[in-house]
């Protein structure tokens, strides 16, 4: 088999990458080792309307669940706020089906996909699979965490999701729960899909994640759970180079997952097309220098952004759950209202430097972290 490119995993990277490389005349394989696109399904499902948009998809009536309105933000001592989240227009999808409603439309534009096919090796002119030999001209590692997972451990934090049914769950109503002594370094969380049923799920250093998630269910009331999920995340942000040769690393490969959530549904597809418009752009050109024109441009639109989440993750690691409660205990009703007024849920950043008062907004919270931000700087 001869291909112009080779993509193996078909989640949204990988496959908007093959979507804007079959649609600029290419031959394109998506090569998935799981049975079926979009399966298995480690992610929470929240993403901008917006940020659907720019990648160019309108959610199908199977993809779309419904508009969050509210998220619960909880400290250790049980102190919280609530923040409204309409304006940024949070929905939450139905990330099975949105894998394949991008296949489709990657299928449309004249990308092949093949799945229970995986990736094996590099050859001397393409790819090895499991049953057989592709030749190729470019390879894209979309593969996700297992890509990445070797190069530092460091970077990996493990999670257990469950899906459940339970009363308590209330529909648009978002939960997260910080607890150092618990989750250190994350937190837990509540996500519905609709009125009774959702994703709850933990993650953190050091802990056993299914015994931590069973006790915070158990807290929370009765549940039935139909469904549970054990992966790894990413949180330290983009590797080095997402181009080494003639193979371009895209998604959660190449660390595009936010720092602070782990969540990359917008981040991680927008280094899908960033990569297949320069993929493209190379195999007319032959020159390496547009292949890496897609790390700069992916960079560019949210290295900053990036840069600012590892650090406010610095300093909320560094923090006890004392400090958290004294932190909580000094949100005014002006902060939840401006951080409600936000709009744009892609680029959070600002929303967790109000909450810190490192904007002006809570003197006292400077002080109070001011030896935590020394230490960082230092």
């Amino acid at each position: 088999m001869n291909y112009d490119v080779v993509v193996a995993g078909g989640s949204v990277a990988g496959l908007l990458c093959a979507r804007e490389i079959a649609s600029r005349g290419n031959s394109v394989i998506v090569i998935e080792e799981d049975y079926e696109i979009g399966t298995p399904e480690h992610c929470g499902g929240l993403v901008s309307t917006s940020g659907l948009e720019k990648l160019g998809i309108i959610p199908f009536t199977k993809t779309f669940e419904h508009i969050i309105d509210s998220a619960t933000i909880y400290a250790p001592n049980g102190k919280n706020f609530s923040i409204n989240s309409k304006k940024q227009k949070v929905a939450e999808i139905n990330r099975r089906e949105l894998d394949k409603q991008i296949a489709h439309q990657a299928q449309k534009n004249g990308a092949t996909i093949k799945v229970k096919t995986s990736f094996q090796e590099l050859t001397e002119d393409g790819v090895r699979t499991n049953d057989e030999e592709i030749k190729c001209k470019v390879f894209v590692d979309a593969r996700g965490i297992s890509s990445i997972i070797h190069k530092d451990r460091a970077g990996i934090l493990s999670t257990a999701q469950y899906e459940i049914y339970a009363d308590w769950i209330k529909k648009g109503k978002v939960e997260v729960y910080f607890d150092q002594e618990k989750y250190p370094g994350f937190f837990a969380w509540v996500i519905p899909s609709g009125e009774g049923k959702g994703k709850v799920g933990v993650a953190g250093k050091g802990i056993k994640v299914a015994e931590v998630l069973e006790e915070f269910l158990e807290r929370k009331g009765e549940y039935s759970t139909i469904r549970k999920i054990f992966a790894p995340i990413w949180i330290k942000g983009p590797i080095k180079k997402f181009v080494e040769g003639k193979t371009v690393v895209v998604g959660d490969a190449a660390g595009q997952a936010k720092p602070t959530t782990s969540g990359g549904i917008y981040t991680s597809g927008m280094g899908g097309i960033l990569a297949g418009k320069a993929i493209s752009k190379f195999l007319k050109s032959s020159r390496t220098e547009d292949l890496e024109e897609y790390q700069k441009q992916w960079i560019k639109q949210f290295g900053d952004e990036f840069e600012k989440q590892l650090w406010a993750r610095k300093i909320l690691e560094k923090f006890d759950n004392n400090t958290i409660n004294k932190l909580f205990d000094l949100v005014t009703p002006e902060i939840i209202k401006e951080i409600s007024e936000t709009e744009d849920f892609d680029f959070h950043t600002g929303s967790i430097l109000k909450l810190l008062g490192i904007k002006g907004s809570v003197k006292t919270a400077q002080a109070l972290i001011s030896s935590q931000l020394k230490k960082i700087l230092s």
